[in-house]
């Protein structure tokens, strides 16, 4: 079984297994299922953080680590400001933003020392996770719901890595394609 067929079993899976037990009223599966849902079915999210993962296989070396890791970790901060009700101005368009620049620095193939590369998608994890954590649903718990959208977004930056290596030394201009066409989805989520 491929890489990308097991991520995408695992999360159907997970999607399942939540939505069987959400009617018991278990707040945990509830909130688990929230979370986990929020990264695939909001399309800027789930952009950025295929991007994320992208970006980091196409850099290659410490960068297929750093990158993800950095977004997660800094997310988890992120959201838990939001789940406290902290503000955040301009989550909007940092997101946005977010999916152009990730979208640009694949299209053109930049390749940052690790530093900045990782600190660019820190920051970048700032307005995702305070927007995960922001709509943290009132019946959900706040744990169950942090682990599924932590998850998520680390099956999805999987999902990029598996797509890097799977077109960089094969089709590399289809994976500078696919950054311009990340890009040009930023730009319509920002107008949008």
């Amino acid at each position: 079984m491929t890489m990308i067929k097991r991520i995408g079993l695992a999360g159907a899976a997970s999607l399942v297994a939540g939505s069987a037990f959400a009617h018991t009223g278990v707040g945990a599966v509830h909130g688990f299922t929230a979370g986990f849902s929020h990264p695939l079915f909001g399309l800027d999210h789930l952009t950025a953080m295929v991007a994320v993962g992208l970006w980091a296989g196409l850099v290659g070396g410490k960068a297929r680590f750093a990158y993800p890791a950095a977004f997660v970790a800094t997310m988890v901060v992120a959201g838990l400001w939001g789940m406290s009700g902290g503000a955040l101005p301009g989550v909007e368009i940092g997101i946005g933003v977010s999916v152009v620049a990730l979208g640009l620095a694949i299209a053109f193939n930049i390749a940052p020392p690790v530093a900045i590369g990782t600190a660019v998608c820190a920051l970048f994890a700032i307005f995702h996770g305070y927007a995960h954590g922001a709509e943290l649903p009132e019946n959900a718990g706040a744990l169950s719901y942090a682990a599924g959208f932590v998850l998520a977004t680390a099956a999805l930056h999987g999902l990029g890595l598996v797509l890097a290596t799977q077109i960089a030394g094969r089709a590399p201009r289809l994976a500078r394609f696919a950054g311009g066409a990340m890009a040009v989805a930023g730009i319509a989520f920002l107008a949008g």
